[in-house]
């Protein structure tokens, strides 16, 4: 109450307060930045500081060369002893082993040996010397780590596959099996393929089906053809035997007259 009196006390006096809050317009900035003058803009383009460049590792620039082989009597051998596994058999697997210990690799070997399947152990080194200048030289980039070989004289892929899948460790890759390279999916397919024995015994039981159909049809017209003659005869006798009964007894009574 004291407070709006004295409010309008004041103003009826015409009191003014002694500061007034004025609020003035923003004023125009004057101060730009003067463009460099070009003179000086060569002077510091010339005199800008560029860092070199950082030199080329040596690595880079001279690689590596791997040190040549020398073929000794060792690598020899294994070469040859490749040469003729390659020859001998027709079913070569690339398997990778990943940590297998040695008692389950001794029983893999007597589960595989049941089947005819072998177990191979040669060096990546005589491996890829072997394969780079064959016919099989795509089968080189499966040479890495630890690489173990299951051969047969005679593709057996489905017993191949049924004893590796028991063993985890085993990962197939790739093999060549009768001058054929196959990869895992194509081992996977050739695996359902019917065995050769019964192949050959669709084939042979397909030919003497379509063999004894032509025989019969050759057959049909001509023992056709006989037994109409042999009808035909028979009727021609039926009809000639009664004229031969008749005439008998009449020739027989014309005479005794």
């Amino acid at each position: 109450m004291a407070a709006t009196l004295c409010g309008k006390f004041l103003l009826r006096q015409g009191w003014l307060p002694l500061a007034h809050c004025v609020r003035h317009g923003s004023k125009a900035v004057t101060r730009h930045r003067k463009p460099m003058h070009f003179l000086k803009q060569k002077i510091m383009a010339v005199t800008e500081y560029i860092p070199p460049k950082p030199l080329p590792s040596q690595r880079r620039v001279a690689p590596r060369v791997k040190p040549n082989l020398e073929e000794n009597g060792l690598f020899v051998l294994l070469k040859k002893e490749v040469e003729a596994m390659f020859q001998e058999c027709k079913m070569i697997t690339v398997v990778h082993n990943s940590a297998m210990t040695a008692e389950d690799m001794l029983l893999l070997r007597h589960r595989l040996r049941k089947h005819g399947l072998t177990i191979r152990f040669f060096p990546n080194v005589v491996m890829r010397a072997y394969l780079a200048g064959s016919q099989y030289s795509n089968l080189e980039p499966l040479f890495i780590g630890q690489t173990v070989l299951i051969v047969s004289k005679e593709p057996k892929v489905k017993e191949m596959l049924q004893t590796l899948r028991s063993t985890p460790q085993m990962v197939l890759m790739g093999a060549r099996i009768e001058n054929a390279l196959l990869s895992q999916q194509g081992l996977l397919s050739y695996s359902k393929l019917p065995s050769l024995a019964t192949v050959q015994g669709q084939v042979v039981s397909g030919l003497t089906l379509q063999t004894s159909q032509t025989a019969a049809m050759l057959q049909r017209h001509p023992a056709q053809l006989s037994a109409l003659l042999q009808q035909y005869l028979k009727q021609k006798a039926e009809e000639a035997a009664p004229g031969a009964t008749e005439g008998g007894p009449k020739a027989e009574a014309t005479a005794a007259v």
